[in-house]
């Protein structure tokens, strides 16, 4: 996932923990009608966050680059997809907090969605647009399908079931490979977190509940799939690689795990609902079996 890309998602976090931290349980419930002094909050506060992301990052990020006429770059085998995949999950997660936010102000569900869920496909496709005109960069065909598909996968489930049963969800643990290259992975442990696809694990995580409804599984347990990658410390080839460097071998990596959807333990604080969604972004540490064409089959007691 590419930091810039990542922005606005850390941004909306946030402004959704502002309203649990400052306005706590009156203010966190949701309206049973639209209150449009809310939604009005919600535009204003989305717009202001958009607009003050896309100017930082065109000061922090593209100021120092040459300009180009607009132009595409084909990426996609780049990382090992691993970038595609952050694409998705940011798309999800942003149109996923924005559709909550207009809920919380008691907009239809027709306009969370078009609205709400929307926003974390405009959001980043401005970015690529922003990347198109940079010489340094370029659009990705590539990361546009991604992030539609992001939207996609949680407008299809509000349509569909009426609710969230597949996650895409993040977890991360720090790896050798940033100390190669710190300035393309990271040089500091949150720089790493974003920067480093070594150590980044995305996931399905299904609910088994809402799959199998009246049965006696726990409403909060899930199964999750994975996805990760190792030995990159280029986008493509390694041996490419600009500086001296050990060249270790490049493979995907699949998950099997268990995991908690949190937004579904059953509690009456709106306060509590509000940090539950913030943390669902992220798969808790569960015992985990890891496949890979590398080392074969892996068992780990916990894995983030």
């Amino acid at each position: 996932m590419k930091f810039k890309n990542q922005l606005f998602f850390l941004f909306l976090i946030v402004f959704q923990s502002v309203f649990a931290q400052n306005s706590f349980e009156n203010l966190l419930k949701q309206s049973d009608s639209l209150n449009k002094k809310r939604q009005n909050t919600v535009f204003i506060s989305e717009a202001v966050l958009a607009s003050g992301a896309l100017i930082g990052l065109n000061q922090l990020w593209y100021a120092d680059y040459p300009r180009s006429n607009f132009h595409f770059i084909n990426d996609n085998s780049e990382w090992l997809q691993m970038d595609k995949i952050g694409h998705l999950y940011s798309s999800y997660q942003i149109g996923r907090f924005g559709a909550e936010v207009l809920n919380w102000s008691g907009t239809s569900k027709k306009n969370q969605l078009i609205y709400g869920a929307s926003l974390g496909f405009v959001f980043q496709t401005t970015v690529e647009v922003m990347d198109g005109f940079s010489k340094e960069w370029g659009a990705s065909i590539g990361d546009v399908i991604a992030n539609a598909s992001g939207t996609a996968l949680y407008v299809s489930q509000e349509l569909i079931w009426n609710e969230q049963r597949i996650i895409p969800k993040f977890s991360y643990h720090k790896t050798q490979y940033s100390n190669y290259r710190p300035d393309v992975l990271g040089s500091t442990f949150p720089e790493q977190i974003i920067k480093d696809y070594n150590g980044q694990t995305y996931w399905l995580s299904y609910n088994l509940y809402s799959f199998s409804k009246g049965s006696k599984i726990p409403k909060w347990i899930n199964l999750a799939f994975g996805y990760g990658a190792e030995g990159m410390i280029s986008g493509n080839d390694n041996n490419n690689s600009p500086i001296l460097v050990p060249k270790p071998e490049r493979f995907r990596q699949f998950y099997l795990s268990l995991d908690v959807d949190l937004t579904k333990i059953d509690t009456k604080s709106h306060f509590l609902k509000t940090i539950f969604s913030v943390l669902n972004t992220m798969k808790i540490p569960a015992p985990t079996i890891e496949y890979s064409s590398h080392s074969g089959f892996k068992f780990y007691t916990l894995y983030f």
